[in-house]
């Protein structure tokens, strides 16, 4: 079953965010029971040619693969998905408005996202235009993280096009003006949001700096989870290393 359709149905799906720009990094965690793995081009250093050859990794490995890019920009998204992702991870989403706009640049047609047919996504001419068309159905989350969008958060979840609504809690955070990520205006924030997407029928995802706390929003109706990143899968492993020797 495909990621988006996993997604659809409801089902758990697990990921991990990629902060180490280089191909080796995807290929080793393409071999773990992840579900899919986030290229975190906002945050990390990742430049198109990165890009492009994690990319390639993932796909090698058949992983599934999304793209978090620098920001919501036609060209950014275009690259993205040209370069063969499965999807985006769209930062900053604040109105319908903003949405709607990012769907019809994840989509061919007019005013939409430029067509090229020698892209890996298009399998390098070897799909033609007719299938590449029918075919290309991206993954497009819309990450929560503004105070603006909690204010909008019934319109946007009705948008068609968007997979799911994914919370950006520690952005939030910040937007709410607090540090704690369990202050009770953010945690009614992310249960806000997760009840918008029930009542639309639209999936939820959610950042969670604690991999023990998704049962708990699994409960108020979130599937996806994207848990820590391949920079805390090394920070880890070698602090628990130097435990388990020095005590």
């Amino acid at each position: 079953m495909s990621l988006k359709a996993k997604l659809a149905a409801g089902e758990l799906v697990l990921g991990s965010f990629i902060k180490t720009p280089h191909p080796h990094v995807v290929e080793v965690l393409g071999l773990s029971g992840l579900d899919c793995l986030v290229l975190d081009a906002e945050h990390a250093p990742f430049d198109r040619m990165a890009l492009d050859l994690c990319v390639l990794a993932a796909r090698a490995a058949a992983m599934p693969v999304l793209v978090r890019p620098a920001h919501n920009a036609p060209e950014a998204i275009l690259q993205a998905l040209d370069a063969g992702a499965d999807g985006v991870l769209l930062p900053h989403v604040r109105s319908a408005a903003e949405a709607a706009a990012a769907v019809k640049a994840c989509h061919f047609g007019p005013g939409g996202r430029g067509f090229a047919g020698s892209t890996r996504a298009a399998g390098y001419t070897t799909k033609g235009m007719a299938r590449h068309l029918a075919t290309s159905d991206p993954i497009i989350l819309a990450q929560i993280e503004d105070v603006e969008a909690v204010d909008a958060i019934d319109a946007i979840a009705t948008v068609p096009g968007v997979d799911a609504l994914f919370i950006g809690r520690a952005d939030l955070t910040v937007a709410l003006g607090t540090d704690n990520p369990d202050d009770p205006a953010v945690v009614a924030a992310v249960a806000r949001v997760c009840a918008a997407g029930q009542a639309a029928g639209r999936r939820v995802g959610m950042f969670l700096a604690r991999a023990g706390d998704a049962a708990h929003w699994q409960g108020h109706g979130a599937s996806l989870f994207i848990l820590q990143s391949d920079q805390d899968f090394l920070l880890k492993g070698a602090a628990a290393l130097v435990s388990s020797v020095k005590g």
